[in-house]
């Protein structure tokens, strides 16, 4: 078996098995390589940077979905930046409250090696009536768009090459006029252990758009070195406090079924660790 390294940070990385070579494509946009792993299943590949693996994958989509769709009372409009794996898009199309779902992906290939190696990402998602996907870059579409949305997931890659327009502050400018009177924003916010400075960056750029903004945080193998922050932005600080009586019902209502995401972890995500705490703190100080 050959051996991939990932080269995360300066000094430290992690390596992967691959059993199988699956895929290798210069997208024009960026290096899109699928292998498969003895223990992670088939792993999914971008300049280097692994982006999603069969085993762990629901930990990340579950947790970045559910939890502003839940805190939300009536999601039915839900734009996804990203997310070309699809599986994004699967667990916003478990809520029978959405109408329409647009993904806006800036790299058809993702869309279309997803669909072949990924199948139960999406699992079927991209060929809901629900969905219309664009392709396209994230920022043009909301910079041009006049739609309004209730839900906005931001599932990007991390702050470089094509990803990183997708942290910046005109993004995030653009995002929030796109937002309905009720509206959350969330997007992956890296490892904070590691990109702290990501994290400061973010806590400076949403704190004048939000009236709530925050991170909530999940464990997911793959993005090693301890919890990964989401980013949370919403119109409404209330959105945020609803209650784990509330959140229980709509979960029981909408017929959501999750492997990893549960109310009470819904509640519990937002409580962080001391060190984000204090870095957030600082930021805003």
């Amino acid at each position: 078996m050959s051996l991939f390294v990932e080269t995360l940070y300066r000094g430290y990385g992690q390596a992967f098995q691959q059993s199988a070579q699956c895929f290798s494509l210069d997208t024009g946009f960026q290096q899109l390589s699928i292998f498969d792993n003895p223990i992670l299943g088939r792993v999914m590949t971008l300049d280097g940077v692994v982006q999603t693996t069969e085993k762990d994958e629901f930990i990340y989509h579950e947790m970045l979905t559910h939890v502003p769709m839940l805190a939300h009372p009536n999601p039915k409009r839900v734009l996804i930046i990203g997310g070309g794996d699809g599986g994004i898009l699967r667990e916003v199309l478990r809520h029978p409250t959405v109408e329409q779902v647009i993904l806006v992906e800036i790299d058809a290939a993702v869309i279309e090696m997803a669909k072949q190696y990924f199948p139960a990402h999406s699992a079927g998602a991209f060929e809901d009536a629900r969905t219309r996907i664009v392709i396209a870059d994230g920022v043009q579409y909301v910079n041009e768009s006049k739609e309004m949305f209730d839900v906005i997931i931001s599932d990007s890659t991390d702050p470089y090459g094509p990803g990183e327009v997708l942290f910046s502050a005109d993004f995030y400018t653009a995002i929030r006029a796109r937002l309905n009177a009720v509206g959350i924003f969330v997007a992956q916010n890296g490892v904070p252990f590691f990109q702290l400075d990501e994290l400061k960056d973010t806590v400076q750029r949403f704190a004048p758009l939000f009236v709530d903004s925050t991170f909530f945080t999940a464990a997911v193998p793959t993005y090693i070195g301890g919890v990964m922050a989401l980013a949370w932005g919403a119109t409404d600080a209330s959105l945020r406090q609803t209650s784990l009586t509330q959140i229980q019902a709509r979960y029981a209502q909408r017929g959501v079924h999750t492997r990893y995401y549960t109310p009470q972890m819904h509640l519990a995500s937002f409580a962080l660790p001391n060190y984000i705490a204090q870095a957030i703190a600082a930021t805003i100080a």
